[in-house]
């Protein structure tokens, strides 16, 4: 095993201040000793799935989509709920992904930061489209973690230390530390 582990942090949010940023602005912060967490930026830049452009010749973001997750040991998304499901742009990127070999046995988590008692469509779908990619989604590495917007500093971070522990020992399992 190697001895740092890359952590891709991958949100299903196009908000800048939404609650999953935050919590993976956070998982950047906090990453235990041997890992480093790195936030995928590019969500909003994808081009719509076309399966016509699946193939030699992919889009450039789309490249650099492929090639991010490639370079990770481990993927960590954090996703809003919308209409009982994923959000479109962030259903846009999974798209996207399936045609590759990139996540295939890749281990993946998410964390649900969503009130107590929602968010549970889009954990299903992340986990039905996951598993036509080969992810290898670890349970144990999975969390609800709510996140109460008094609890977000003025940097975008989440101050409590409760919840920055949790996130940290989602990062610790997924890297499998």
């Amino acid at each position: 095993m190697p001895t740092n582990r890359h952590v891709l942090l991958i949100s299903g949010s196009l908000r800048e201040g939404s609650a999953n940023q935050s919590v993976l602005r956070t998982a950047a912060e906090v990453a235990p000793e041997g890992v480093t967490a790195a936030l995928y930026p590019g969500l909003g830049g994808l081009p719509h799935f076309n399966p016509d452009e699946d193939g030699d010749r992919l889009p450039a973001p789309v490249v650099e989509l492929r090639a991010a997750i490639a370079a990770a040991d481990a993927l960590l998304f954090c996703t809003p709920e919308y209409a009982g499901t994923l959000p479109g742009s962030f259903k846009n990127l999974l798209d996207w992904t399936v045609g590759g070999v990139e996540i295939s046995d890749k281990p993946s988590a998410w964390i649900n930061a969503a009130a107590p008692g929602r968010g549970r469509g889009a954990e299903a779908t992340l986990r039905a489209v996951l598993g036509y990619t080969g992810a290898l989604v670890l349970d144990e590495a999975c969390a609800t973690i709510p996140v109460d917007r008094a609890l977000v500093g003025s940097d975008g971070t989440i101050t409590d230390p409760a919840v920055r522990a949790r996130i940290t020992e989602v990062l610790a399992r997924l890297a499998g530390r």
